[in-house]
């Protein structure tokens, strides 16, 4: 891919330290989490697999929320904001965070301004979530994917 979805920040934190930690960052940016889908647990229901540690959080953040569906509808489609934590070793963990603007430019056909606008606030949030985080960590260890 040439552009990134998103950001990735390593953490210094176990698994259920870095849940919290990002819990907290988002709620910072008015983001509350909508579902939580623990990816360990379904793939070993589902599957018989063992896996990782590994949640999705869906992020929103109910104004951005209710501007962006008023605006088009259609956008529902790209709702919630996905958050993903998960186990990288003892002690370590990695978040990634998808980026609006870039989720948002998937969408066919040109933005109206006010999805824009909405786009950009959520981007603008997010990155303050990625500061908050990075605040928490070496700054090498933030990186885009």
């Amino acid at each position: 891919m040439s552009e990134a979805l998103g950001f990735e920040v390593g953490l210094p934190f176990a698994f259920d330290e870095a849940i919290g930690v990002t819990r907290d960052a988002l709620k910072a940016e008015g983001f509350g989490v909508l579902t939580e889908i623990d990816m360990k647990a379904a793939f070993k229901e589902k599957l018989g697999r063992d896996f990782r540690q590994y949640t999705i959080l869906g992020a929103c953040n109910p104004p951005l929320a209710f501007a962006a569906v008023t605006a088009d509808p259609a956008i529902g489609l790209l709702l919630p904001c996905n958050v993903t934590v998960e186990e990288d070793g003892p002690g370590h963990s990695i978040v990634r965070l998808v980026d609006p603007e870039m989720m948002l430019a998937a969408s066919p056909g040109e933005l109206s301004p006010a999805l824009k606008q909405v786009a950009t606030d959520a981007h603008d949030r997010m990155v303050r979530v990625v500061s908050a985080l990075r605040a928490k960590t070496p700054a090498e260890a933030v990186t885009a994917f």
